[in-house]
């Protein structure tokens, strides 16, 4: 027997409670892993309350990150003992994921937890470290360097916003932070960024093409943040885009993309080819300095993950929350 968050489909809606069960009750997979660590993400806390339907079949056990040792494998890539790690692949919503104590997968998965990292470590980081490394890289071979002007990151105070501020810092980039939580500055001074711009300036429409203001951006919110962001980076520089915290619809124009020459990277984590995954991780290895998310991360146990599912969907989760299953 394990536990696990369980979610249930009802005429009322989503159901989610913590239970024990059968290990038979897992689905296919050539690994078995004992989880020792997942996270609340911001997709973890939609499909925890029912909010949207990011879930895709039931019942279901949340948890788009999961990261523990091989119990057993019938893989060669594998061997039990090893430390693993997997972000995104559909895990937490159309196949059983993290949160629980045990979890039957694909070795397709699978990546291994850098040897630098304990297990701990990888959910601190988590698919929201992975999707930032993910923009940065976006950023970097669009040709965007640190002498030609500050990058903006918005929804700053989130999980892909807090790392990468701190990513970004780190490899001598200018950050500009966008935030509905201006208390949070110190936080995001911290982290790294040298302005703080308050959200409430990007999130209304505005003009089609603004002042040129930013050599890159890094948006986690979308709608009208996101087209206010287009249109004020300058000539010929990109925005990374991975999120939809203020909403799914874009209400711009062409003109920052054929007037300035604008790029605009679609950067999805769930389904991003192996060699992708793996170039990020060995980055995050490299650039992250890991003592500065340990400083914003707070460890929760397993009966917590459904109240701070409803948390992170209010907005009242700053940095990083990494679940300790076994506890």
């Amino acid at each position: 027997m394990f536990r696990a968050v369980y979610l249930q489909k009802t005429d009322a809606g989503t159901i989610a409670d913590v239970r024990s069960l059968d290990e038979s009750a897992l689905p296919e997979g050539d690994v078995l892993v004992s989880v020792e660590y997942s996270t609340i993400n911001y997709k973890d806390g939609l499909a925890i309350t029912g909010r949207f339907p990011v879930v895709r079949t039931f019942p279901m056990v949340p948890g788009i990150d999961v990261a523990g040792t091989v119990e057993s494998s019938a893989s060669p890539r594998f061997k039990p003992g090893d430390k693993v790690l997997i972000n995104g692949y559909g895990v937490g919503d159309f196949h059983w994921g993290g949160l629980a104590q045990k979890a039957r997968v694909k070795s397709d998965w699978l990546i291994p937890v850098p040897k630098t990292f304990s297990t701990q470590n990888a959910m601190a980081i988590g698919t929201a470290g992975y999707t930032a490394m993910l923009c940065v890289l976006a950023l970097e071979k669009h040709g965007v360097r640190p002498e030609q002007g500050s990058v903006l990151v918005t929804g700053a105070a989130g999980g892909v916003g807090s790392i990468s501020i701190a990513l970004l810092a780190k490899l001598g980039y200018t950050v500009a932070a966008s935030t509905g939580r201006i208390e949070e500055t110190g936080f995001l001074k911290n982290l790294g960024a040298t302005q703080i711009i308050d959200r409430a300036t990007l999130a209304t429409p505005g003009e089609m093409v603004g002042e040129e203001k930013w050599a890159g951006a890094i948006d986690t919110v979308g709608s009208a943040t996101l087209a206010n962001v287009c249109a004020t980076t300058k000539y010929r520089g990109a925005v990374a885009a991975c999120g939809l915290a203020q909403g799914l619809d874009f209400p711009t124009s062409v003109l920052p993309f054929i007037l300035r020459n604008v790029t605009l990277y679609g950067i999805d984590s769930v389904m991003a080819p192996y060699a992708v995954r793996s170039e990020a991780w060995e980055r995050l290895a490299r650039d992250l300095e890991v003592d500065k998310i340990e400083a914003v991360t707070q460890v929760l146990g397993l009966d917590q993950a459904i109240p701070t599912a409803h948390d992170i969907l209010a907005g009242k989760v700053r940095g990083r929350v990494v679940i300790d299953v076994n506890r």
